[in-house]
């Protein structure tokens, strides 16, 4: 794939999966936010439905947290073993919903994951990628830049634009979702004007900070952006306030933050308040329900599916060796 086209994926359809297919675990970080797992469970809701348009209804997808919110991956793990059949072996997908891959994607969640195995000798569980990195990620980020006002690329009209991580399915928006950030101001109409401040969390991983960073090359060449600095609200600099300043200070005319986060909770929020406040023009909401962001877990979901490893032999402390990231397998209809 060609820079100039990787932040524009576009459909394609591949041959539906065969309706016997294994639960999928969902596991997130987990935030002691409420808005956190109201967007999860509306961005999993979405997956369901984007499963059952491509011809798959009974999709059965739980999710789990490494922390701060119920259940465990061990609990819903749990209560799939205990649900299978009798004398019949059953098989999981677990996939971090995690944007980059770090510690908790390489070695807690597959450390986990084998202590679960081991418990429940009857539970064959397949381990998927994290979501990133992956060019739909880009797409995700410029829909959610576009409801800032900055210029949306083609395939992502205003018409389809909605606030970032609502509405939720049924049109109910989450408790305590608080205000969703937005423009004080005009926003230049050329790529070519705007600088950006891709944050993300940050990690003490380098590798996870890495990935941050080359997404954000990747994000320049395809859209043209006058710049794009990635930034970290922890564990890595520049913060996003750094970065504003410095992008300001060197004539842009005008900064974004675009928030790399997955859902609502404390960085977000930090994100949202240190950028404004050091003179950017918007900050994006975070990632949440874009249908970027569904389809990609349908991705990996399916990626896993067609592999033939298991973490049953992963110990704590290793992370699980996988193949490469984003290939498509049979059965989901992938956007390119």
């Amino acid at each position: 794939m060609t820079p100039a086209r990787a932040g524009r994926p576009r459909q394609r359809a591949v041959p539906p999966l065969p309706q016997a297919v294994p639960p999928l675990l969902a596991v997130a970080h987990g935030s002691a936010d409420p808005r956190a797992a109201a967007t999860i469970a509306a961005l999993m809701g979405l997956a369901g439905e984007m499963a059952a348009g491509d011809g798959l209804p009974a999709l059965d997808a739980r999710t789990a947290y490494l922390g701060h919110s119920p259940p465990s991956a061990a609990q819903v793990l749990g209560a799939l073993a205990g649900a299978r059949p009798a004398a019949r072996q059953r098989r999981v997908v677990v996939l971090p919903l995690l944007l980059t891959p770090a510690y908790h994607s390489e070695i807690d969640l597959p450390a986990l994951l084998a202590e679960a195995a081991a418990a429940h000798p009857g539970l064959s569980i397949s381990y998927g990628d994290p979501l990133g990195p992956h060019p739909l990620l880009l797409s995700a980020l410029d829909r959610r830049l576009a409801e800032c006002g900055a210029p949306a690329p083609p395939g992502i009209t205003r018409a389809g634009i909605t606030q970032p991580g609502w509405p939720l399915p049924g049109g109910q928006r989450p408790s305590n979702a608080g205000p969703v950030p937005g423009s004080p101001g005009p926003v230049p109409g050329s790529p070519g004007d705007i600088a950006v401040v891709l944050a993300a969390a940050g990690s003490r991983h380098p590798a996870a900070n890495a990935a941050v960073a080359t997404l954000a090359a990747r994000w320049q060449a395809a859209r043209g952006w006058r710049a794009v600095v990635p930034a970290y609200a922890a564990a890595g600099s520049p913060t996003p306030a750094d970065a504003v300043t410095a992008l300001l200070r060197a004539g842009a005319p005008a900064v974004l933050t675009a928030t790399y986060l997955l859902a609502p909770g404390r960085f977000a929020d930090q994100v949202a308040a240190s950028s404004l406040r050091a003179g950017a023009a918007a900050v994006s909401g975070v990632l949440g329900t874009a249908p970027e962001v569904a389809r990609l877990i349908l991705l990996r979901y399916a990626d896993a599916i067609a592999r033939p490893d298991s973490v049953a032999a992963v110990r704590p402390g290793i992370g699980a060796v996988r193949p490469g990231i984003g290939a498509a397998r049979p059965g989901i209809s992938a956007s390119r």
